[in-house]
């Protein structure tokens, strides 16, 4: 007995919207490994940007949402095959965080890396942040800690303690909304909540205490406003 072949059987085809779908998801669990996320915090963004807790059950417009909430927090992707990967010691995670909360405050024009490392550059003398001494690090977030505080950011108490991470990013959103009431973008009695939900649609502890990850989505959206209105620097 003989098997027949079947010569005529359609070609493989490449699955591309599988392809790109695949792509992201790895790219988002890169992420919340490399931005250290709790699972929580990771849960939260999700939810926030895509109204979903599994990354697993996202469309890809959904994905794509949730990687720009992660970039704007911190997440630099490699982009082309043999591109340098950024720095993720201690001192480049704090300084990258500080960039981009300032790039909220209008205090810096642009969040990317390669600004980042540009002005790093210049305050390490160093070509590049991932070679940088972490000796002297300090040197970078202080300039960038001064940044913050000329932009009504403060980084310290009154007694000159240093704020929480919660409190110093409450106080992040508040600095960006005194901008928005100088340049009368928002009336001068409003208060953070009022800006973020009738400003940014965003309702402020609807589901309990106002996380880190809220005001940092506040701080984002209101920072957006401010740019919008030509209220940077």
């Amino acid at each position: 007995m003989t098997l027949a072949l079947h010569t005529n059987a359609a070609p493989a085809r490449f699955d591309r919207s599988a392809s790109h779908r695949r792509a992201m998801l790895a790219k988002i669990h890169v992420a919340k490994k490399e931005l250290q996320l709790a699972d929580d915090d990771y849960r939260q963004i999700l939810l926030d940007s895509a109204g979903r807790t599994s990354a697993g059950d996202c469309t890809e417009a959904e994905l794509e949402r949730v990687l720009k909430r992660l970039q704007e927090i911190g997440f630099t992707p490699l982009t082309k095959a043999g591109a340098a990967r950024p720095a993720q010691h201690p001192m480049a995670r704090k300084a990258r965080a500080l960039w981009i909360s300032l790039h909220h405050l209008g205090a810096v024009e642009k969040p990317s890396e390669q600004a980042l490392e540009a002005f790093a550059r210049r305050q390490l003398k160093c070509e590049r942040l991932v070679w940088a001494d972490q000796s002297q690090g300090y040197r970078l977030i202080e300039a960038l800690k001064a940044m913050a505080e000329r932009h009504g950011w403060p980084q310290v108490d009154p007694a000159g303690r240093p704020w929480s991470l919660l409190k110093l990013k409450e106080l992040l959103c508040e600095a960006i909304l005194a901008k928005l009431k100088a340049r009368d973008i928002v009336p001068a009695d409003w208060t953070l909540d009022t800006a973020a939900f009738r400003l940014c649609g965003i309702e402020p502890g609807a589901e309990g205490p106002i996380t880190a990850e809220g005001y940092d989505a506040i701080a984002s959206a209101l920072g957006q406003k401010l740019r919008a209105a030509g209220g940077v620097k």
